[in-house]
């Protein structure tokens, strides 16, 4: 099965949120997340909170998740949770399988904000990290990074179809939605990830409507430095 690329529509295929971007944890206008992220204690379980995903909103890879398919799989997602099924990979695998191997977190939650699937997760850390910072696995590596000031995003993995409608890629009703990938960037606006539930609004990033197709990516990426720099 082929991984869609941004503009591949009518074919069936791997819908994978690849990284659109790279925020640097040494620049100097992260550092209010990298103290922050600092505070948490990664020698207990690590509960973090994500945006997950929104409906209507073109992400870094020109791709718009229409409402009812992504309620709909969310929907679906909610059985997978229950059952502790909700696994998912530091960093995009190129298939729709979940590899044990790879697995760092599972998704323990997940509600509505508005047009925002928002999400609660936890880390998958061994007893090696809990006790002496020895990384063994996927989900201690992700601690790793995030308690030396790495930002992590959070990105969808799924399968299904694009379509372009009135001039932009629209997900069809074909979409299955297979997990939520720990990444260095995510393609969905402002689905990053943070210790704090209250710190959800740090994260939002907005384009107007009537933006061109051309300037999105440049706008989403302007916003959250110049909230940074703050």
């Amino acid at each position: 099965m082929k991984i869609l690329g941004p503009n591949d529509i009518g074919v069936f295929g791997y819908l994978i949120e690849y990284d659109a971007g790279h925020i640097s944890p040494n620049d100097e206008h992260n550092k209010q997340i990298i103290s922050e992220m600092k505070e948490v204690d990664f020698h207990q379980d690590l509960i973090l909170y994500a945006v997950l995903q929104k409906f209507g909103v073109p992400n870094k890879n020109g791709r718009i998740y229409p409402e009812a398919i992504l309620k709909r799989e969310n929907e679906k997602y909610q059985t997978v949770i229950k059952n502790g099924g909700a696994l998912s990979e530091l960093n995009h695998p190129t298939s729709s399988l979940i590899d044990l191997d790879r697995v760092s977190h599972s998704i323990l939650e997940t509600w509505w904000e508005g047009n925002t699937l928002l999400g609660k997760i936890k880390l998958y850390t061994s007893p090696g990290w809990k006790k002496s910072g020895i990384i063994s696995c996927k989900g201690d590596q992700a601690a790793m990074l995030l308690m030396n000031g790495a930002t992590l995003g959070i990105s969808s993995r799924g399968v299904g179809s694009l379509k372009s409608e009135r001039g932009q890629n629209v997900v069809q009703d074909d979409f299955e939605l297979v997990c939520f990938d720990l990444v260095s960037s995510p393609s969905t606006p402002g689905a990053y990830v943070f210790s704090d539930l209250n710190d959800k609004a740090k994260f939002e990033e907005t384009i107007p409507q009537n933006t061109p197709e051309e300037n999105k990516i440049k706008s989403l990426m302007g916003r959250l430095d110049n909230f940074l720099s703050k």
